[in-house]
């Protein structure tokens, strides 16, 4: 299984950020190749102005092509996500999500804005296709903090929470489809016995 983290803060480190870490963690512990995309370090310009032709923009949206699961994380802004991300993902074709599984995550400084992924983060997901878009995971300020070294550590109910979701995501992509799962395992050729 391949993973695509997007990182949607315009911080380089951040509480969101802390989410996806662990959510990175979780994944490859499971066997999952895991790769990121932080929107901040894309072209400002290139987002800007669209220009899809970019280097940076045209690798990010060939990550997201690839990725069979995508988690996209932002911190939430005046009860909606962050504005970069929202700039990424216009950029995405129509169908970019199609067939994909996503698990969205968000932090925000209290939990009045924790509908913000539910209001303004799903309908977009949904509006690029996305096959199967599992419940979100909203942390507060206070579930994500500061250490005394300055890094950010994940509170244990947003950990337990992380590793539900990171169980689903896993068992929900490694599933086979209804038509894999009605088919015969192949036979090879020398088990073949026939009588005439």
């Amino acid at each position: 299984m391949s993973a695509l983290l997007i990182a949607g803060s315009p911080s380089e480190r951040s509480r969101s950020a802390a989410l996806l870490d662990a959510v990175a963690q979780r994944l490859t512990v499971r066997g999952a190749l895991v790769d990121r995309v932080h929107v901040r370090d894309l072209s400002p310009q290139a987002l800007l102005l669209a220009d899809t032709h970019h280097r940076s923009i045209s690798q990010a949206v060939a990550q997201v092509a690839q990725a069979r699961v995508l988690v996209v994380s932002t911190p939430v802004y005046k009860a909606a996500y962050s504005g970069v991300l929202k700039v990424f993902l216009d950029l995405l074709p129509q169908t970019a999500l199609q067939g994909k599984t996503v698990l969205p995550l968000a932090t925000g400084g209290s939990p009045h804005h924790m509908l913000a992924l539910d209001y303004a983060l799903r309908p977009v997901l949904q509006s690029l296709g996305a096959k199967h878009i599992l419940p979100g995971i909203y942390a507060t300020d206070a579930q994500v903090t500061v250490t005394p070294e300055g890094a950010y550590a994940v509170g244990r109910d947003i950990a337990t929470r992380l590793d539900d979701a990171v169980n689903l995501l896993v068992t929900e992509t490694l599933r086979p489809s209804p038509a894999q799962a009605t088919r015969f395992a192949p036979v090879p050729f020398s088990q073949v016995r026939c009588s005439v």
